[in-house]
């Protein structure tokens, strides 16, 4: 094996780690756009079909919903919305059946869609104090002056 070898074998090599580049996963993005009339609901549409990667972009004008899927990246499509120069987020709605506690005053919404909430983190409901410990402590078996009518 002398150097044509030897350069023949990192030439395959070098193609064979082109080749093994990860393929992108199809995913469907979802964002909220402030969207008043056809023209908008248009404007954002071309918008986003216009997206590197994007195989359909569903426009909702009642919801104020645009969704893309395709082998898109999230933030690229959030960039892309943001052209049109209208207010835009990524969509805060989820279920009310798979949110555990859906009306908490984080997550209830008056302008969400029908049967559905905002997403929250499971921590915002959760309300832990010192004064719980308290109570705790004070009926336990372990303390000598805890109340003895049980």
């Amino acid at each position: 094996m002398g150097v044509e070898g030897t350069v023949e074998y990192f030439s395959n090599l070098a193609s064979y780690l082109k080749k093994s580049k990860k393929k992108k996963q199809i995913q469907t993005v979802a964002l909220k756009v402030r969207m008043d009339c056809d023209g908008c609901a248009r404007k954002v549409k071309q918008v986003l079909s216009g997206v590197k990667g994007a195989k359909s972009v569903e426009v909702d004008l009642k919801q104020q919903k645009a969704t893309v899927t395709g082998y898109v990246d999230a933030k690229k499509v959030l960039a892309a919305a943001k052209t049109t120069k209208k207010k835009v987020e990524p969509w805060p709605y989820v279920p009310y059946t798979l949110e555990a506690h859906p009306y908490v005053s984080q997550a209830y919404d008056k302008k969400a869609p029908p049967n559905m909430v905002r997403g929250v983190p499971v921590t915002a409901t959760i309300t832990e104090s010192t004064v719980d410990d308290n109570y705790s402590t004070v009926f336990s078996d372990d303390n000598p002056h805890a109340c003895t009518i049980m």
